[in-house]
């Protein structure tokens, strides 16, 4: 929040939804870690193996989170980063 204008409610709005979809994102990853990376489906007598159905749901979560961070204005100047600016 330092490194916006949190006085502007559209950039204020930009790191609430940025933080929505690291959160999605992190219960999905647990998901596909409890669960495994492959499924197994049994259709009738087909019985076969695919990938986890949320691999392709955190690529677009990643692709969302990637669009987001490109449209945030940064404030000038402000370039002293620390551990606490890591998500």
């Amino acid at each position: 929040m330092s490194r916006i204008d949190y006085t502007d409610p559209v950039e204020v709005e930009k790191v609430g939804r940025y933080l929505k979809h690291i959160e999605m994102y992190r219960r999905m990853e647990r998901t596909v870690k409890r669960e495994g990376v492959s499924v197994k489906t049994e259709n009738g007598s087909q019985t076969f193996v695919k990938s986890h159905p949320l691999l392709n749901e955190m690529n677009k979560v990643n692709a969302s989170l990637l669009s987001i961070e490109k449209s945030f204005n940064f404030l000038e100047g402000n370039d002293n980063h620390s551990a606490d600016d890591l998500i």
